[in-house]
């Protein structure tokens, strides 16, 4: 026979085989498939990040306000958008997790050519030699089968573990809104700073132009004029100063939604803030809504179910085999069938049991660890943030009117003769010192507001002061 006819032949008698078997693997594959898949499984934007980018609007040219800044570092931070990126990956995961083993066909010819059929007396020697070594081809089609609930168990770690992903998403969301807020107030600060300097370079040359008509009047020296000028040059080294770092500031905030070069006229917001310090146990009870907090507990969630993964496989899985034998000199097809499965006498997972069990008391120790560390932050931030409120407080209404008071004392007097210049210049540098504190005082507290509301993932306005809690006890 040519090679051909015995393909023919293999074919013909595979089909037949299959034909016999199939319906009932069919039966048995649609009792054991339960699996429920969407079809959008693929290309579904995580929960979180749907529909973001159409809420999101900004722009980067014109007045940039605090809102516009960190929508723009939402939609533009490649950071960010990697994190969106492994929870869609995730995604994926969770779906191979919970698909069906594929079933196995193999086909397996012994003596291949022997098909000669039998003649004569088939109990004869030369029959029964031929017959031994008679073509046979056999079809087998297996499937493995899960026993113990592993499929639920891995579907259960791998959706656990997509909660995770969207923890970590939340929790560098905040970090990037802080870190936006931060720069934001530098950049409102250095507008600030820029404002106040050139405010005291206009001083100093006003002051300048006072002595320079004492001088001409002959009722001051010379020497009063060139230190006049002194002062004015450190003056506009100052100003100079204000306008690099406010540069360097604008380019950095540019930067966190991948701007090289600033776009905005100027940052549109005030430093001037009536928050006062809220209640620290309302923030100690907030600073457990934080996303770190939630991830710390979302995963000792996951290592317990990981563990429960691992229980799973101490039971060993089933494996069906069925399939038909054909004998090509007898003419006749026999039904074959096999049931496998592993005896657990010396691998039962111990070694990954073990293990599991001290990933799950990890979680626990990492998530004790936490709680600590923000509790700890937020005790420091508070503390620093009610020293700078004091510290705002007596620049602003005791300070800042005493210096300008008595600058403009000085000034006066100094234009009929009852100062000195040295009294006049010193007054001008105290009033710009003690301006220049209540600016980093104004700053340095809403840094700390925002590192608060990054710690309690929210508004800190929406705590109640500490006065007013105070005010409703008996």
């Amino acid at each position: 026979m040519t090679l051909s006819g015995l393909l023919i032949a293999l074919c013909y008698w595979a089909v037949s085989g299959l034909r016999r078997i199939l319906p009932g693997f069919i039966f048995l594959l649609g009792f054991l498939f339960h699996a429920n898949v969407g079809a959008d499984a693929f290309g579904v934007a995580p929960d979180g990040v749907k529909g973001q980018a159409a809420e999101l609007s900004a722009q980067e040219t014109g007045d940039l306000t605090l809102r516009d800044a960190v929508n723009l570092a939402l939609l533009r931070n490649p950071e960010l958008a990697s994190f969106a990126k492994e929870m869609r990956a995730l995604e994926g995961a969770t779906l191979q997790a919970g698909l069906l083993k594929n079933p196995e066909l193999s086909v397996n010819v012994e003596n291949p050519g022997n098909i000669q059929k039998l003649s004569g007396d088939i109990n004869s020697q030369a029959s029964v030699s031929q017959e031994v070594v008679q073509q046979l081809t056999t079809i087998r089609i297996g499937q493995l089968i899960e026993l113990g609930g592993k499929r639920a168990a891995r579907v259960g770690a791998a959706r656990l573990n997509e909660e995770l992903a969207a923890r970590d998403y939340e929790s560098r969301r905040v970090e990037i809104i802080a870190r936006v807020a931060n720069v934001f107030t530098e950049v409102l600060a250095g507008q600030e700073r820029l404002k106040l300097a050139e405010e005291t370079k206009q001083l100093a040359q006003n002051v300048v132009d006072t002595v320079v008509l004492r001088v001409q009047a002959g009722k001051v020296p010379p020497i009063e004029e060139t230190r006049a000028k002194v002062g004015l040059s450190t003056a506009r080294i100052e100003f100079e100063q204000a306008q690099r770092d406010l540069i360097s500031a604008r380019k950095r905030l540019a930067l966190l939604w991948d701007s090289a070069v600033p776009q905005f006229a100027k940052a549109l917001g005030t430093l001037e803030t009536s928050i006062a310090p809220p209640d620290f146990q309302t923030l100690q009870n907030r600073v457990l809504e934080n996303p770190m907090a939630l991830r710390a507990m979302k995963n000792i969630e996951h290592r317990k179910a990981l563990l429960e993964v691992e229980q799973t496989r101490r039971i060993p899985n089933l494996t069906l085999n069925a399939g038909a034998v054909h004998h090509a000199q007898l003419g006749g097809t026999t039904a074959v069938a096999s049931v496998m499965i592993p005896l657990p006498l010396f691998d039962r997972n111990q070694g990954n049991l073990k293990e599991a069990y001290q990933r799950v008391d990890k979680a626990v120790d990492e998530q004790v660890a936490t709680d600590i560390r923000l509790r700890t932050e937020l005790a420091q931030s508070y503390e620093t943030m009610s020293a700078v409120w004091n510290e705002i407080n007596i620049l602003r209404d005791e300070i800042l009117p005493g210096a300008r008071s008595a600058f403009n004392v000085m000034r006066r007097g100094y234009e009929l003769g009852k100062f000195g210049l040295l009294e006049l210049l010193d007054a001008q540098r105290v009033l710009f010192q003690n301006q220049l504190l209540y600016v980093r005082a104004l700053a340095n507290y809403q840094r700390l507001i925002n590192d608060i509301e990054r710690l309690i993932a929210a508004p800190i306005d929406s705590i109640k002061p500490k006065h007013e809690i105070n005010g409703r006890l008996p």
